[in-house]
């Protein structure tokens, strides 16, 4: 952690998306593959995020948009505020009819980026879904529970969070990786963070004492390990 015990040090770490929104990418790659149209990948992170927007890229996605931050920790409500404000701007641009986000993220796994972007857009929206089958006017929507699939219809354009096994992700294609490399990233910068949640600090847990108790050795030992397993109701 950081000197002020406030944030992840990420100076030696990589970076990666997690298997949920690997499943995003790959549905929205698929609709366009089936129906035509664009697709754009959004993120929200420091430089090295690039890295993920490319590998999405060379995954099959037609654009990519990094809103730009200085690498500091940003809450749920901060994250979803500003990709929210840069939906709209692209909205503007070329209306979109569908919006995926992962379930959660590979680091805070919070499960709340994608439901907040969607209250901030007034637009309804479905969370954990693992099927999804999107018409013209509406979309249908599948989520996996203990005793069996709750199914959901909501109108489009509509905003659907995905699961892991929605589908099975491809791997970027050396020749996809080579396309990737001309394909447009956009960059908006000077996002500020809104008056959100003010975190205060890490802290690592305490140790714990470790107390080991010898039961001696040789077959004397045999009815005193008896007796632990019979108070550990192994036996």
């Amino acid at each position: 952690m950081t000197e002020d015990k406030k944030a992840i040090s990420t100076k030696n770490l990589g970076f990666t998306i997690s298997p949920h929104e690997e499943c995003a990418v790959e549905e929205a790659i698929q609709l366009v593959e089936k129906h035509g149209g664009e697709s754009v990948v959004l993120t929200l992170g420091p430089e090295q995020a690039d890295e993920q927007v490319r590998d999405c890229l060379a995954r099959g996605i037609d654009r990519g948009v990094v809103v730009e931050t200085d690498g500091g920790e940003w809450d749920s409500g901060e994250t979803a505020h500003a990709l929210a404000q840069v939906i709209r701007e692209e909205n503007g641009k070329s209306p979109f009819d569908l919006i995926l986000f992962g379930t959660e993220s590979a680091d805070s796994g919070c499960c709340q980026v994608g439901i907040r972007v969607a209250h901030a857009l007034g637009l309804p929206c479905i969370s954990a879904i693992k099927k999804l089958e999107p018409g013209k006017d509406e979309a249908r929507a599948w989520r996996e529970v203990e005793e069996g699939w709750e199914v959901f219809e909501l109108p489009m354009p509509c905003v659907v969070t995905v699961k892991e096994g929605l589908n099975l992700p491809r791997y970027p294609s050396l020749r996809g990786t080579m396309k990737a490399k001309k394909k447009r990233i956009d960059r908006q910068s000077g996002m500020k963070k809104g008056a959100e949640l003010q975190f205060l600090q890490f802290s690592y847990p305490p140790e714990q004492k470790k107390e080991v108790i010898m039961l001696g050795d040789g077959p004397a030992t045999a009815p005193k390990i008896v007796e632990v397993l019979k108070n550990l109701e192994v036996l």
